[in-house]
């Protein structure tokens, strides 16, 4: 099933646009022959045959590994390629922050307000810097109506908490340090927090080494010229490679003339996409969804089963064991896909300890060999076909865990199934209800196969 478009984006060259989207890209296209970003001329741009107004189609057809365009570093536009790398260079020790975007935003409060800026053709694809329908902007009570229990509620507030601190404690006083360059006047936290957005929808990280995943941090997001314009499905024909000199992107299925081209930014769960993206996948199309069960969820679910104090106290100790063991934690969630758990390691040890006797307990405490005991819990699968036969203590606290997830969404699934099969109600529906609706839908289906599975 095709999916919904990542975001509204500009016409194609040529074609009407009454708010200067063909002047747009055309001045684009022409940037990217000044900085070598080489177009094959078996791709093209255009607002028809796509899922939502503009995208890269085939002209001809595509065999696997076929490059479909290549752009070279330098037209990348990072904290090292921006006009005001070295000032970025020489204040980095002041530019700190948990997400690590602090130099690529600054680059691009500058390079957006610059009218002489280098990459003006470019970021004048997005003149509002507002092409996102990111759940940040909508109302907090529409927010909360629409997407209360998929996560993303949490998610955003976290993002808006983080987007004011970090604008105040370390945006702000840097451009107060370098007035000859900024204004807060006209940087101020709303661009910031539009700046945000559009990184966290564009932007692109190149992934680490294998061998250097578990000692480094990771790369600090990029800005990707044309790369950006592809839509994103979890079936793609489409990859970006990365190589020292230059990104390609390459196609991994054979593509035919007509045919819309997509990329991936990995094995995105609906919610995910519609935090980072504002969109979601129509059902069934994400086969990367995924459903949370919040960990305090299964420490609820235990507690509401221990028949006395005592009972109680013993679940307690037990959840306090695990988050010694780092295995649970208060903001940690359990992840269940379609096929199995994601976090099956996690979840199989929860079960395990919170439904043991407490002299059984206080036994497996005082074991010594543990590394071996979690190394046993790694090889552990949770999968459809493994979860039937779980013990019926672990069954059943997994099916209360479930249950309680399902009571945190404000509507059923049975309800949301006769919206999405009655499709004048459905188009009747705001695009923010339609993205909202499939994120929820998706994620009740997979909680109410578990259910099935554990019942």
């Amino acid at each position: 099933m095709a999916t919904a478009a990542k975001r509204p984006k500009v016409a194609a060259a040529g074609s009407p646009a009454e708010d200067g989207s063909a002047d747009a890209i055309s001045g684009f296209l022409d940037w990217c022959k000044t900085v070598g970003l080489e177009i094959s001329p078996k791709v093209y741009v255009s607002k028809e045959g796509t899922v939502s107004d503009y995208g890269m189609l085939a002209r001809e057809d595509l065999q696997i590994g076929e490059v479909l365009f290549t752009i070279p570093r330098a037209a990348l536009l990072s904290q090292h390629t921006t006009s005001i790398r070295s000032l970025l260079e020489k204040d980095q020790v002041f530019l700190d922050s948990q997400s690590g975007w602090v130099p690529l935003l600054l680059s691009l409060l500058y390079e957006c307000t610059a009218s002489s800026s280098h990459w003006h053709p470019y970021l004048s694809l997005w003149p509002d810097l507002d092409g996102t329908d990111h759940p940040m902007f909508w109302p907090e009570e529409e927010r909360v109506r629409l997407l209360q229990g998929t996560g993303i509620v949490e998610a955003v507030n976290k993002d808006l908490a983080n987007i004011q601190l970090e604008y105040t404690s370390i945006i702000l006083p840097f451009m107060e340090s370098h007035l000859d360059i900024f204004d807060p006047k006209l940087h101020t936290l709303e661009l910031y927090q539009r700046l945000v957005a559009f990184v966290m929808a564009y932007s692109f990280q190149e992934p680490l080494d294998e061998e250097d995943e578990d000692e480094k941090e990771p790369n600090p997001p990029v800005m990707v010229p044309m790369a950006d314009i592809l839509n994103h499905v979890a079936n793609h024909n489409a990859n970006l490679e990365y190589s020292q000199e230059c990104l390609k992107m390459v196609t991994t299925q054979p593509i035919c003339k007509g045919q819309e081209i997509f990329n991936t930014y990995g094995q995105m769960a609906n919610w995910q996409l519609m935090h980072m993206y504002g969109f979601a996948e129509p059902y069934p199309g994400n086969t990367d969804d995924t459903a949370d069960i919040q960990m305090v969820t299964v420490r609820k679910a235990a507690l509401q089963g221990a028949r006395t104090e005592a009972e109680g106290q013993l679940v307690s100790e037990q959840w306090d064991f695990l988050c010694q063991l780092e295995m649970v934690g208060e903001e940690g969630a359990f992840v269940i896909g379609w096929e199995e758990v994601l976090t099956e390691e996690e979840l199989s040890m929860t079960l395990k300890v919170l439904c043991m006797a407490a002299e059984e307990f206080r036994e497996y405490k005082e074991q010594e060999d543990w590394e071996e005991d979690t190394e046993d819990e790694e090889s552990f699968t949770l999968s459809n076909e493994t979860i039937p036969r779980l013990k019926a203590s672990w069954k059943k606290l997994l099916r209360d865990s479930v249950l309680l997830t399902l009571e945190s969404y404000s509507s059923g699934l049975s309800a949301e199934q006769d919206l999405l099969n009655d499709k004048e109600a459905y188009g009747k529906l705001s695009h923010r209800e339609q993205q909202a609706l499939q994120v929820r839908y998706g994620q009740k289906k997979i909680l109410h196969h578990l259910l099935e599975l554990v019942s």
